[in-house]
């Protein structure tokens, strides 16, 4: 007899859905940005970090993160084909990230100083950003899944008893 996670039953991929949009809110307080200065006379560096939810992209970042876990539960809850609606907040979060990059406190405003080895100051992207939009894709591309996913039948003498 399958159990109520398995995929054979169509919840596999909106609880993939549900995990998914939950790393993604865990994205969002993650740094995504930052200011770095190196210096090769003190042999040293100094950083100031951005945090996702420090900027309005981020915090948007982080709701479309919660609809995309509501979505997930939802499919949990009643018809698995639900959790496709994550597609809208998982595109939509993609987005904002782009956008943080390019018009937030991302790295547009930043201006990167060389001065040879003695001091180079420069903008990063940090860990977090690039966690929160693999986590983005992961929820765009499991929501897809849910919605193309066909339940198989069992075969014949599956669930049959010796």
């Amino acid at each position: 007899m399958p159990t109520s996670a398995s995929p054979r039953t169509g919840r596999g991929y909106p609880l993939a859905v549900t995990v998914a949009g939950a790393l993604l809110m865990c994205c969002a307080v993650l740094p995504w940005a930052g200011l770095q200065a190196t210096s090769s006379l003190i042999g040293g560096s100094v950083t100031g970090d951005v945090r996702g939810v420090d900027d309005v992209y981020g915090v948007y970042t982080l709701v479309t993160g919660l609809a995309a876990v509501a979505c997930g539960v939802a499919g949990l809850r009643g018809h698995p084909r639900l959790a496709a609606l994550a597609v809208v907040p998982g595109g939509v979060a993609v987005l904002l990230l782009v956008l943080f990059v390019s018009q937030g406190s991302g790295l547009r405003d930043r201006v990167s100083i060389h001065l040879g080895d003695l001091l180079s100051i420069e903008p990063v992207i940090r860990f977090g950003w690039f966690a929160a939009l693999a986590s983005a894709t992961a929820v765009v591309v499991l929501a897809l899944l849910t919605l193309f996913h066909r339940r198989r039948p069992w075969p014949r003498g599956a669930g049959a008893q010796s």
